[in-house]
């Protein structure tokens, strides 16, 4: 864990290496993983580094991997897992990383061989499904056309037996042996009778066009033709499958008419609507038309081998990609960071290449075998040199090792900032105060037990984490599994405090509370004497006060006290963080100018408000009353004379006193105010009146508690102009202002001395360097420190009321639990029926684990997320 107090050490160092051994040099020590350069070249574009032509052919390989998968997601393949990053990085031979040029080659030839076998076989996938598609279309729509016609001639011969067909017209046989159309005449010759000598012949558009568009189609053809054509549809009944794989719904439709000028109308109209249209000139011979359909369903039989041919090799091909597909990723990712990496060297003689950055201290010698691997690989010998970098410091990296169990409360504080380096990291405490503070507001047995189970069951099966189909969400609760199971276990143990399981309470130990009488507003009494450690529960609240009448208020005001308490002190342990960063990084002025008055403001008035929380609970109030109370018999016996049967009575010093008489005159501890220090105060007033009325106290607890109150808010008063003035004020007198060197950069501490220790560089203050690296302005630095000081000032006050969520949370956990039980459960369990019970757990089941188990864990977890913050 002390690796987890505060970022690891970091050493600046200088690589130079040659030219032909970089590569391989880079990436052993990116299998280290323990070192980051910064740029040297930040002058250039990207467009303009030394690698960047590398960099676009691992670009373009890159897309060819994405295409190559894209292939493969299409044909339902699955892609072959090739490991962990982990395992990957780790496996890299050192053959392997000798050749980067060679590697890339290789992986580019080996990808365009696959690109262009699967451009050619796509390309003419989808010229075959396209001819299949059509043979397929042409088949229904003569199936289609032939029902159609055969269906309009057996009405026709019906029509014809029934005795009107030479009137009415019907079908006869064409000179060609075909079937031909007799239409009626719209009007009777002069005699008055019906023509049947003319023949009428109507000319027909077949074709197929999408099912979507049928109405549309319907209604432009008959506005086109003002209803001079006749249309009919028939469903494709399977979809058809286009080239991409989509399914596509189509109709049959044909149009028959009488007029060129009606043609060239239905033509641009099928068009319009993407129809395909097919040629039936013999729609009234029957025979020539069956020959067609034959003749088609033998091409269709054909095309449909050749394109199982082409699925069957791309499926091949696929299955033979899916198995390096992911590894070949890892690879152009691997070097396309290597280049990326090499870029940011600096090239200052010939065939040499320089680079700067900051590694582990503790992993300096591994980087030094890691160049020795690297250029025996390549049979070279070592010329790298890796060493300290003496001057010129730059900003250092903060860096913390983390496990399974630390990794989620890093990255909340990481959410929020990441800690300067060196700094003290917030992640150690709040991998403790966060499942806490949740437990506080969550505390229930039952409910924590939910938590706890799930959180080890996620545990138990961490490695499901690693499948490659588990979705985000997931795979974020599961790299919080063992904060889930922390916030469980808390809430368990406040549960316990709270004697809490499902809004029932347990008597485990036996209550110290006892009644005469078990009726309802019957008073309760302690089986022993105040002070006594045998009436105090061992564990927990006693379970008598969920019985209790006044169970609300006893449970708010222990709660509410609580969540002051436990606020102002995670308050106060920040401020001492602060103060210890102050004094590891020697920065004295931050020490005595603003740690100083913050940890005294916070003590004078935050921390006097705990101690008066504790001496409170501290007092025997029931003795105190009794002090101040008017009942005691001249022999000073308490409770030996009563008001209600005497006009008189004697207080605790023997003197006479009537029901007029004021408490403050009957205490014999005389502490002032309205009660004399015999009355338990009201906190919340006491509080408000410490600032708001300065000295004066309604209900003293102690003797001279006005002035210790007053001298507290003087000493707060007086924290804050130190906090604003002297900071500031040390840097406008001990400011010397330097002659023009002409070098700009003289005035920044970590360029003036050249051997000057890493730590002293960083540990000055970072107002000594005036935060612009220019010229001093005491404008700037007091408005800083203006906004600072109201910010804490303002901070304090707010963030102490915001802890008050916690009572407010725990009390919305508990009433709503209680809520849910009686009116769900308890209800149906006094009523007696089987059939209601069994309804009655069902919605408790149903409402406990969506709003308890769900809804206020989240609620729970994001207020306590907001206190972190």
């Amino acid at each position: 864990m002390g690796s987890w107090w505060r970022s690891e050490e970091m050493e600046y160092v200088s690589l130079i290496m040659s030219e032909d051994a970089a590569h391989a040099c880079v990436r052993e020590l990116g299998q280290l993983g323990c070192l980051q350069f910064t740029d040297l070249n930040p002058e250039l574009t990207p467009f303009q580094r030394r690698y960047v032509i590398y960099i676009k052919r691992c670009d373009e390989i890159e897309r060819k991997i994405r295409y190559v998968h894209g292939e493969i997601k299409k044909m339902n393949v699955t892609v072959q897992p090739a490991g962990s990053v982990d395992q990957f990085v780790e496996n890299t031979s050192g053959a392997e990383a000798a050749t980067g040029t060679y590697l890339l080659e290789t992986l580019e030839n080996k990808l365009e061989n696959y690109e262009q076998q699967l451009l050619e076989l796509n390309k003419y996938s989808a010229k075959l499904t396209e001819e299949y598609n059509s043979k397929v279309e042409f088949h229904h729509v003569l199936v289609k056309a032939r029902t159609f016609f055969m269906a309009e001639v057996s009405h026709l011969e019906s029509a014809e037996i029934s005795g009107h067909s030479d009137a009415q017209g019907g079908n006869i046989k064409g000179p060609d042996g075909g079937i031909a159309m007799m239409g009626k005449p719209l009007l009777p010759d002069e005699r008055g009778q019906y023509q049947t000598e003319r023949e009428l012949t109507f000319a027909n558009i077949a074709g197929v066009l999408p099912a979507s568009d049928r109405a549309r189609f319907e209604r432009m053809l008959f506005r086109a033709t003002r209803g001079n054509c006749y249309v009919r549809f028939a469903d494709i009944e399977d979809p058809l499958v286009d080239a991409a794989g989509n399914e596509l719904q189509k109709v049959v439709f044909i149009v028959f008419y009488k007029s060129t000028a009606i043609e060239g109308k239905i033509k641009r109209i099928c068009d319009a609507f993407s129809a395909h249209r097919f040629d039936i000139v013999n729609l009234d011979r029957p025979q020539d038309l069956e020959q067609q359909q034959t003749a088609n369903h033998r091409e269709l039989q054909d095309a449909k081998v050749v394109l199982d041919k082409n699925t069957e090799t791309r499926l091949r091909l696929c299955v033979e990609l899916a198995s390096s597909v992911e590894e070949w990723l890892w690879v152009v990712r691997r070097e396309k960071s290597t280049y990326h990496t090499l870029n940011l060297f600096k090239s200052d003689v010939s065939n040499l290449l320089r680079g700067q950055g900051w590694i582990l201290r503790d992993s300096v010698e591994k980087a030094k075998s890691a160049l020795l691997r690297a250029h025996s690989s390549l049979n070279l010998p070592s010329t790298s040199m890796l060493e300290r970098v003496a001057d010129s410091y730059p900003t250092p990296p903060t860096h913390f090792r983390t496990n399974k169990y630390t990794d989620a409360f890093q990255e909340f504080v990481n959410t929020y900032g990441i800690p300067r380096y060196r700094e003290i990291n917030p992640a150690l405490f709040t991998a403790a105060t966060f499942p806490f503070l949740f437990g506080v507001m969550y505390g229930d047995i039952g409910h924590g037990s939910c938590l706890l189970i799930a959180g080890i069951y996620l545990i138990l099966t961490e490695k499901q984490c690693e499948s490659r189909g588990m979705g985000e969400m997931m795979k974020g609760i599961y790299s919080a599994r063992y904060m889930l199971a922390g916030m469980g276990a808390c809430s368990v143990y406040c549960g316990l405090i709270y004697n809490d399981y499902f809004s029932l309470c347990f008597n485990l130990f036996g209550s110290r509370w006892r009644w005469d009488e078990e009726v309802e507003g019957t008073p309760a009494t302690n089986i022993g004497e105040y002070g006594d450690s045998s009436v105090v529960y061992p564990f927990g609240v006693d379970p008598a006060w969920h019985v209790a009448s006044n169970e609300l208020l006893f449970f708010n005001s222990m709660k509410m006290k609580m969540s002051v308490i436990l606020g102002i002190i995670q308050m106060t342990f920040g401020i001492c963080l602060k103060g210890l960063n102050a004094q590891f990084f020697k920065q004295r002025l931050d020490f005595y100018g603003e740690f100083i008055p913050m940890i005294i403001f916070d003590v004078a008035f935050f921390g006097y408000m705990v101690i008066l929380i504790f001496v409170k609970w501290s007092i025997n109030w029931n003795n105190r009353m009794a002090l101040g109370s008017c009942n005691y018999s001249e022999g000073g016996v308490f409770a030996g004379c009563n008001l209600g049967e005497s006009s008189s009575c004697y207080d605790y010093n023997g003197n006479v006193c009537t029901i007029n008489t004021q408490l403050s005159d009957m205490c014999p501890l005389k502490f002032g105010g309205t009660g004399g220090g015999c009355q338990p105060p009201n906190l919340i007033t006491t509080l408000i009146n410490i600032a708001l009325s300065p000295g004066n106290v309604i209900e003293p607890m102690y003797e001279g508690q006005d002035k210790v109150q007053t001298f507290l808010l003087l000493i707060a008063f007086f924290m804050v102009p130190w906090l604003l003035l002297v900071k500031p004020l040390y840097l406008k007198f001990t400011h010397k202002p330097k002659e023009s060197t002409g070098a700009h950069g003289a005035e920044n501490p970590l360029l003036a001395g050249g051997e000057q220790d890493l730590h002293e560089s960083h540990a000055q203050d970072p107002h000594d360097a005036h935060g612009h690296g220019g010229e001093f302005n005491f404008g700037e630095i007091f408005i800083h420190q203006c906004i600072e000081t109201i910010e804490f000032v303002l901070g304090m006050v707010s963030n102490t009321a915001s802890y008050l969520r916690l009572w407010a949370l725990s009390l919305a956990h508990t009433e709503l639990a209680s809520v849910f039980w009686e009116k769900a459960m308890l209800v149906m369990i006094e009523s007696g029926n089987p059939v209601g019970i069994y309804v009655g757990y069902a919605v408790f089941a149903a409402v406990t684990i969506g709003v308890l188990l769900c809804m206020d864990v989240l609620e729970c977890f994001l207020h306590a997320l907001r206190l972190h913050w």
